[in-house]
């Protein structure tokens, strides 16, 4: 069983997604790095990680 992950960090990812969809690569550490850049997540680690761990998951889906 996987995860269920909470709607605002759904929603932040696939805002982040469409806007910056070309920044974003299926490769966890390199979102890891986009996502702190581009969002205000702050010196929340679990909530940067949770939003680029589905951000991983949302591309690696589009893209098969």
């Amino acid at each position: 069983m996987g995860n269920i992950r909470p709607s605002f960090i759904k929603i932040r990812a696939i805002i982040l997604c469409e806007e910056h969809g070309e920044k974003f690569t299926n490769d966890f550490d390199h979102n890891k790095k986009m996502v702190q850049e581009l969002t205000d997540v702050g010196g929340s680690k679990k909530l940067r990680n949770w939003i680029a761990g589905y951000v991983t998951r949302y591309r690696q889906r589009r893209t098969d």
